[in-house]
């Protein structure tokens, strides 16, 4: 199968409250759900009829066997997750507290997790090459052999073995507990952007990539670092996009936010949706920030990710450009 998007990197439990709005000392009652940032943003994209599959790997236990019955009712490929002797799946626990506070407990992560020991013997060089588009984060290069996996896909599809219509994208996914420093991020970023043609963070994860500066200067950085598209998110104003021709921006989708933690990863799988249709990049935009929006306003992450119908019935209802005028836009050009 070839792949419309393969994404590399974690994969967890999410184990989230049914109580809303307490700490998790107060909370009386669980669900599960298949996380970790690329194996939802995998899940994103299925739910828009991509062929999807993530490079992983769970422990060899009764919440890893979990996770590939999930993955495959998302109809996302786990041909590439498999165990590792001796880790446990890991598990991620969030208190629900909207409509900004969503703190999240990283548990059977440290020292070390089984996604952090995809080694790069045994990655698939033909899948990652042949991929549509390839997405990794930066948290899969705080540790190896993870690092040195990821150091090596990235190597098998140079920006100039690209062809037309194929993306590979790095989520600037900055998060500071796997990290000794910022200077550690910043240096491992240094050796994957050159191979990178889209890149996508919030204004501090784009600071640990290139240094702090407003969204345009940073966005700057990461174009003359030799990306097509920066992507920067402007938090309660939207998300840019720069290319070294556009620059185009999304106003926010205000939805009554009960979850924020997903909005990221299904504004990626719409994004990629978007890029494999062609639409022009502020139609992209903002189906993105629409899908984004719709998980925002509920629970869970993989299994909120909205479908092709629902994120344009929301654009529809704010008065937003659809996929279908996208269409019709290029017809006219």
């Amino acid at each position: 199968m070839t792949h419309e998007l393969l994404t590399i990197g974690r994969i967890s439990v999410d184990i989230y409250p049914n109580d809303i709005g307490v700490g998790l000392e107060d909370v009386t009652s669980f669900g599960k759900y298949l996380g970790g940032s690329p194996s939802n943003v995998a899940v994103a994209a299925a739910r828009h009829g991509r062929r999807t599959g993530v490079i992983t790997r769970t422990g060899d236990d009764p919440f890893g066997e979990y996770l590939h019955r999930e993955l495959r009712k998302f109809n996302v490929d786990d041909s590439f997750v498999s165990p590792v002797a001796g880790l446990q799946t890991p598990a991620t626990f969030c208190a629900i507290r909207p409509p900004h506070d969503f703190p999240l407990y990283f548990y059977g992560r440290f020292p070390t997790a089984p996604d952090l020991q995809i080694a790069a013997g045994e990655l698939d060089l033909d899948a990652i090459r042949s991929a549509a588009i390839f997405w990794s984060t930066v948290t899969g290069l705080c540790q190896e052999p993870s690092r040195s996996a990821h150091l090596a896909a990235h190597e098998a599809r140079p920006r100039t073995g690209l062809s037309e219509g194929q993306f590979t994208i790095l989520d600037l996914d900055y998060r500071p507990m796997f990290w000794a420093s910022e200077d550690e991020a910043r240096e491992q970023v240094a050796k994957i952007l050159p191979h990178v043609t889209v890149a996508i963070g919030n204004d501090k994860e784009c600071a640990v990539a290139v240094g702090e500066g407003t969204p345009d200067e940073q966005a700057d950085r990461l174009l003359a670092a030799g990306v097509e598209i920066a992507v920067v998110k402007l938090g309660p104003e939207g998300v840019m996009a720069k290319t070294r021709s556009e620059r185009v921006v999304s106003a926010p989708v205000p939805v009554e936010t009960v979850n924020g933690l997903g909005a990221g990863d299904s504004f990626g799988g719409a994004f990629c949706h978007g890029l494999l249709s062609g639409w022009p990049l502020a139609r992209v935009l903002d189906y993105a920030n629409a899908a984004g929006a719709i998980v925002a306003s509920r629970l869970s992450c993989a299994d909120a990710m909205p479908t092709p119908e629902e994120v344009t019935s929301l654009l529809i209802e704010r008065g937003r450009l659809t996929p279908a005028d996208a269409v019709s836009e290029g017809a006219t050009r």
